[in-house]
Protein backbone atom coordinates (compact mmCIF):
# COMPACT_ATOMS: atom_id res chain seq x y z
CA UNK A 1 0.00 0.00 0.00
CA UNK A 2 2.89 2.41 0.34
CA UNK A 3 4.26 2.01 -2.64
CA UNK A 4 0.99 2.85 -4.34
CA UNK A 5 0.40 5.57 -2.65
CA UNK A 6 4.01 6.94 -3.03
CA UNK A 7 3.47 5.84 -6.94
CA UNK A 8 0.22 7.67 -7.33
CA UNK A 9 1.39 10.76 -5.49
CA UNK A 10 4.81 11.26 -7.23
CA UNK A 11 2.99 11.22 -10.45
CA UNK A 12 0.54 13.14 -9.19
CA UNK A 13 3.21 15.80 -8.44
CA UNK A 14 4.90 15.31 -11.81
CA UNK A 15 2.14 16.39 -13.68
CA UNK A 16 1.42 19.54 -11.48
CA UNK A 17 4.98 20.62 -11.87
CA UNK A 18 4.49 20.56 -15.70
CA UNK A 19 1.81 21.73 -16.54
CA UNK A 20 2.71 25.01 -14.07
CA UNK A 21 5.98 24.60 -16.09
CA UNK A 22 4.07 25.09 -19.39
CA UNK A 23 1.44 27.55 -18.08
CA UNK A 24 5.00 30.05 -17.46
CA UNK A 25 6.47 29.07 -20.87
CA UNK A 26 3.20 30.19 -22.33
CA UNK A 27 2.73 27.44 -24.53
CA UNK A 28 -0.44 27.67 -26.78
CA UNK A 29 -3.00 24.61 -26.40
CA UNK A 30 -1.87 22.34 -29.39
CA UNK A 31 -5.38 21.83 -29.99
CA UNK A 32 -7.43 24.42 -31.93
CA UNK A 33 -10.74 24.79 -34.19
CA UNK A 34 -8.01 25.05 -37.53
CA UNK A 35 -6.86 21.41 -36.19
CA UNK A 36 -3.02 20.81 -34.81
CA UNK A 37 -0.54 23.25 -33.68
CA UNK A 38 2.68 21.06 -34.62
CA UNK A 39 4.84 23.40 -33.07
CA UNK A 40 2.57 24.01 -29.39
CA UNK A 41 2.49 19.82 -29.99
CA UNK A 42 6.14 19.07 -29.91
CA UNK A 43 6.36 21.74 -26.82
CA UNK A 44 4.00 19.68 -24.91
CA UNK A 45 5.68 16.63 -25.94
CA UNK A 46 8.41 17.66 -25.19
CA UNK A 47 8.19 18.84 -21.73
CA UNK A 48 5.65 16.33 -20.36
CA UNK A 49 8.21 13.76 -22.08
CA UNK A 50 11.59 15.07 -20.78
CA UNK A 51 10.19 16.60 -17.52
CA UNK A 52 8.36 13.14 -16.45
CA UNK A 53 11.30 10.78 -16.91
CA UNK A 54 13.92 14.03 -15.56
CA UNK A 55 11.70 14.53 -12.50
CA UNK A 56 11.63 11.04 -12.14
CA UNK A 57 15.21 10.56 -11.79
CA UNK A 58 15.81 13.78 -9.13
CA UNK A 59 13.41 12.14 -7.06
CA UNK A 60 14.95 8.27 -7.81
CA UNK A 61 16.76 8.58 -4.41
CA UNK A 62 14.21 9.79 -1.92
CA UNK A 63 11.53 7.38 -3.78
CA UNK A 64 14.19 4.56 -3.59
CA UNK A 65 14.48 5.09 0.44
CA UNK A 66 10.74 5.42 1.09
CA UNK A 67 9.99 2.35 -1.42
CA UNK A 68 12.27 -0.22 0.33
CA UNK A 69 13.06 1.36 3.15
CA UNK A 70 16.89 1.81 3.13
CA UNK A 71 18.46 3.55 5.71
CA UNK A 72 21.88 5.46 4.93
CA UNK A 73 25.25 4.60 6.39
CA UNK A 74 26.04 8.13 8.60
CA UNK A 75 28.52 6.06 11.20
CA UNK A 76 28.92 2.69 11.04
CA UNK A 77 27.42 1.09 13.86
CA UNK A 78 28.97 -2.36 13.45
CA UNK A 79 31.82 -4.62 11.26
CA UNK A 80 29.18 -4.97 8.58
CA UNK A 81 28.04 -1.64 8.38
CA UNK A 82 31.80 -0.43 8.26
CA UNK A 83 33.20 -2.89 5.57
CA UNK A 84 30.21 -2.45 3.45
CA UNK A 85 31.13 1.17 3.45
CA UNK A 86 34.99 1.03 3.00
CA UNK A 87 34.12 -1.57 0.24
CA UNK A 88 31.91 1.40 -1.87
CA UNK A 89 34.87 3.67 -1.01
CA UNK A 90 37.54 2.03 -2.69
CA UNK A 91 35.42 0.96 -5.50
CA UNK A 92 34.15 4.46 -6.31
CA UNK A 93 37.72 5.96 -5.89
CA UNK A 94 39.19 3.28 -8.41
CA UNK A 95 36.33 4.17 -10.69
CA UNK A 96 36.53 8.35 -10.65
CA UNK A 97 33.49 8.91 -8.96
CA UNK A 98 33.00 11.22 -5.58
CA UNK A 99 31.60 8.69 -2.84
CA UNK A 100 27.98 7.77 -3.31
CA UNK A 101 25.47 7.25 -0.03
CA UNK A 102 25.14 3.25 1.45
CA UNK A 103 22.67 2.42 2.27
CA UNK A 104 21.21 -1.04 3.83
CA UNK A 105 17.00 -2.29 3.54
CA UNK A 106 15.95 -5.05 5.67
CA UNK A 107 14.74 -7.73 3.81
CA UNK A 108 15.62 -11.35 2.88
CA UNK A 109 15.91 -10.87 -0.84
CA UNK A 110 19.16 -10.87 -2.28
CA UNK A 111 19.51 -7.65 -4.21
CA UNK A 112 21.18 -4.51 -4.22
CA UNK A 113 20.75 -1.00 -6.52
CA UNK A 114 22.17 1.99 -7.85
CA UNK A 115 20.35 5.45 -8.24
CA UNK A 116 20.65 9.14 -8.90
CA UNK A 117 20.71 12.20 -10.72
CA UNK A 118 24.47 12.61 -10.75
CA UNK A 119 27.42 10.15 -11.15
CA UNK A 120 29.11 11.84 -8.41
CA UNK A 121 25.78 12.48 -5.27
CA UNK A 122 24.39 8.74 -6.43
CA UNK A 123 22.74 6.07 -3.87
CA UNK A 124 23.87 2.64 -3.48
CA UNK A 125 21.82 0.42 -1.48
CA UNK A 126 22.10 -3.52 -0.59
CA UNK A 127 19.66 -5.83 1.09
CA UNK A 128 20.31 -7.38 4.45
CA UNK A 129 19.28 -10.82 2.47
CA UNK A 130 22.32 -9.87 0.26
CA UNK A 131 25.13 -9.18 2.75
CA UNK A 132 23.87 -13.04 4.94
CA UNK A 133 23.25 -15.11 1.65
CA UNK A 134 27.25 -13.92 -0.14
CA UNK A 135 30.09 -14.02 0.69
CA UNK A 136 31.93 -10.92 1.02
CA UNK A 137 33.78 -11.80 -2.42
CA UNK A 138 30.53 -12.14 -4.08
CA UNK A 139 28.92 -9.19 -2.49
CA UNK A 140 31.76 -6.59 -3.37
CA UNK A 141 31.20 -8.24 -7.12
CA UNK A 142 27.74 -6.97 -6.51
CA UNK A 143 28.79 -3.65 -5.48
CA UNK A 144 31.05 -3.35 -7.98
CA UNK A 145 28.45 -4.11 -10.62
CA UNK A 146 26.30 -0.99 -9.40
CA UNK A 147 29.42 1.46 -8.98
CA UNK A 148 29.87 0.81 -12.52
CA UNK A 149 26.78 1.72 -13.18
CA UNK A 150 27.47 4.95 -11.91
CA UNK A 151 30.66 5.08 -13.12
CA UNK A 152 28.91 4.50 -16.90
CA UNK A 153 25.99 7.32 -16.19
CA UNK A 154 23.45 4.53 -16.86
CA UNK A 155 20.82 6.30 -14.58
CA UNK A 156 20.81 10.15 -16.84
CA UNK A 157 21.30 8.04 -19.94
CA UNK A 158 18.19 6.16 -19.78
CA UNK A 159 16.16 8.68 -18.25
CA UNK A 160 17.12 10.33 -21.29
CA UNK A 161 16.50 7.85 -23.37
CA UNK A 162 13.08 7.51 -21.91
CA UNK A 163 12.61 11.10 -22.39
CA UNK A 164 13.23 10.60 -26.36
CA UNK A 165 10.29 8.15 -27.02
CA UNK A 166 8.08 9.64 -24.41
CA UNK A 167 7.95 12.59 -26.83
CA UNK A 168 7.98 10.92 -29.83
CA UNK A 169 4.90 8.62 -28.50
CA UNK A 170 3.11 11.22 -27.26
CA UNK A 171 3.83 13.48 -30.63
CA UNK A 172 2.59 10.81 -33.16
CA UNK A 173 -0.07 9.43 -31.10
CA UNK A 174 -1.69 13.20 -31.54
CA UNK A 175 -0.55 13.37 -35.33
CA UNK A 176 -1.69 10.14 -35.98
CA UNK A 177 -5.13 10.81 -33.40
CA UNK A 178 -5.66 14.29 -35.68
CA UNK A 179 -4.88 12.40 -39.10
CA UNK A 180 -7.69 9.53 -39.00
CA UNK A 181 -10.53 12.05 -37.30
CA UNK A 182 -9.84 14.88 -40.55
CA UNK A 183 -9.34 12.11 -43.05
CA UNK A 184 -11.11 9.24 -42.29
CA UNK A 185 -14.38 10.43 -40.04
CA UNK A 186 -14.30 13.73 -42.17
CA UNK A 187 -15.05 16.00 -38.96
CA UNK A 188 -14.56 19.31 -40.32
CA UNK A 189 -14.46 21.21 -36.81
CA UNK A 190 -12.73 21.31 -33.93
CA UNK A 191 -11.93 17.48 -32.79
CA UNK A 192 -14.78 14.42 -33.24
CA UNK A 193 -14.84 11.52 -30.34
CA UNK A 194 -12.08 9.70 -33.03
CA UNK A 195 -9.61 11.71 -32.15
CA UNK A 196 -9.43 10.81 -28.73
CA UNK A 197 -10.10 6.92 -29.11
CA UNK A 198 -7.56 6.83 -32.08
CA UNK A 199 -5.03 8.69 -29.87
CA UNK A 200 -5.24 6.42 -26.99
CA UNK A 201 -4.63 3.77 -29.13
CA UNK A 202 -1.91 5.24 -31.00
CA UNK A 203 -0.36 6.11 -27.48
CA UNK A 204 -0.92 1.97 -26.61
CA UNK A 205 0.72 1.05 -29.76
CA UNK A 206 3.73 2.87 -29.78
CA UNK A 207 3.98 3.18 -26.09
CA UNK A 208 4.56 -0.72 -26.17
CA UNK A 209 7.07 -0.36 -29.08
CA UNK A 210 9.08 2.35 -27.54
CA UNK A 211 9.01 0.23 -24.03
CA UNK A 212 11.21 -2.08 -26.06
CA UNK A 213 13.95 0.34 -27.14
CA UNK A 214 14.24 1.41 -23.53
CA UNK A 215 14.48 -2.47 -22.33
CA UNK A 216 16.87 -3.09 -24.81
CA UNK A 217 18.93 -0.62 -23.88
CA UNK A 218 19.05 -1.66 -20.35
CA UNK A 219 19.88 -5.40 -20.92
CA UNK A 220 23.06 -3.58 -22.81
CA UNK A 221 23.58 -1.58 -19.78
CA UNK A 222 23.72 -4.76 -17.80
CA UNK A 223 26.69 -6.43 -19.64
CA UNK A 224 28.83 -3.31 -19.07
CA UNK A 225 28.14 -2.97 -15.61
CA UNK A 226 28.71 -6.84 -15.46
CA UNK A 227 31.95 -6.38 -17.31
CA UNK A 228 32.74 -3.11 -15.11
CA UNK A 229 32.08 -5.12 -12.25
CA UNK A 230 34.37 -7.67 -12.94
CA UNK A 231 37.02 -5.27 -13.56
CA UNK A 232 36.82 -3.41 -10.17
CA UNK A 233 35.91 -6.90 -8.22
CA UNK A 234 37.54 -9.84 -10.18
CA UNK A 235 35.89 -11.68 -13.08
CA UNK A 236 35.33 -15.00 -10.79
CA UNK A 237 33.88 -12.69 -7.90
CA UNK A 238 31.31 -11.49 -10.66
CA UNK A 239 30.68 -14.69 -12.19
CA UNK A 240 30.37 -16.58 -8.70
CA UNK A 241 27.84 -13.20 -7.67
CA UNK A 242 25.67 -13.77 -10.20
CA UNK A 243 25.47 -17.37 -9.91
CA UNK A 244 24.69 -16.90 -6.22
CA UNK A 245 21.64 -15.44 -7.73
CA UNK A 246 20.39 -17.58 -9.81
CA UNK A 247 20.19 -19.77 -6.94
CA UNK A 248 18.64 -16.69 -4.99
CA UNK A 249 15.26 -16.43 -7.00
CA UNK A 250 14.91 -13.01 -6.37
CA UNK A 251 11.84 -11.23 -5.98
CA UNK A 252 11.20 -7.97 -8.64
CA UNK A 253 12.28 -4.41 -6.96
CA UNK A 254 9.43 -2.06 -7.25
CA UNK A 255 8.81 -1.30 -10.70
CA UNK A 256 10.34 2.80 -10.64
CA UNK A 257 13.60 1.15 -9.58
CA UNK A 258 13.37 -2.21 -11.28
CA UNK A 259 16.26 -1.37 -13.74
CA UNK A 260 18.42 -0.59 -11.18
CA UNK A 261 18.95 -3.41 -9.76
CA UNK A 262 21.67 -6.07 -9.94
CA UNK A 263 19.52 -8.86 -11.37
CA UNK A 264 16.25 -9.55 -13.15
CA UNK A 265 13.89 -12.38 -14.22
CA UNK A 266 14.04 -14.84 -16.98
CA UNK A 267 11.82 -15.20 -19.95
CA UNK A 268 11.98 -16.26 -23.22
CA UNK A 269 10.51 -15.31 -26.60
CA UNK A 270 8.09 -12.17 -26.79
CA UNK A 271 8.71 -11.61 -22.81
CA UNK A 272 12.36 -11.22 -23.66
CA UNK A 273 11.73 -7.76 -25.23
CA UNK A 274 10.06 -6.42 -22.11
CA UNK A 275 13.07 -7.97 -19.77
CA UNK A 276 15.12 -4.69 -17.96
CA UNK A 277 17.96 -7.33 -17.30
CA UNK A 278 19.13 -9.79 -19.54
CA UNK A 279 19.03 -13.95 -18.28
CA UNK A 280 21.62 -14.91 -15.66
CA UNK A 281 22.95 -17.40 -17.51
CA UNK A 282 23.25 -14.89 -20.93
CA UNK A 283 25.10 -12.32 -18.31
CA UNK A 284 27.70 -15.22 -16.91
CA UNK A 285 28.59 -16.86 -20.44
CA UNK A 286 29.42 -13.26 -21.29
CA UNK A 287 31.79 -13.14 -18.73
CA UNK A 288 33.47 -16.39 -19.50
CA UNK A 289 33.83 -15.49 -22.87
CA UNK A 290 35.36 -12.27 -22.14
CA UNK A 291 37.56 -14.49 -19.87
CA UNK A 292 38.68 -16.95 -22.74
Amino acid sequence: MKRIFLFLATNLAIVLVLSLTMRLLGVEPYLNENGLNLGALLIFAAVMGFGGSLISLAMSKWMAKKSVGAEVITDPRTPEELWLVQTVARQAQAAGIKMPEVAIWDSPEVNAFATGMNKNAALVAVSTGLLRGMTKQEAEAVMAHEISHVANGDMVTLALIQGVVNTFVMFFSRVIGHLVDKIVFKTERGQGPAFFVTMIVAELVLGVLASIIVMWFSRQREFRADAGGATLAGRQNMIAALQRLQQAHTPPLPEKMAAFGISGGGGSNFKRLFMTHPPLEERIAALKQANG
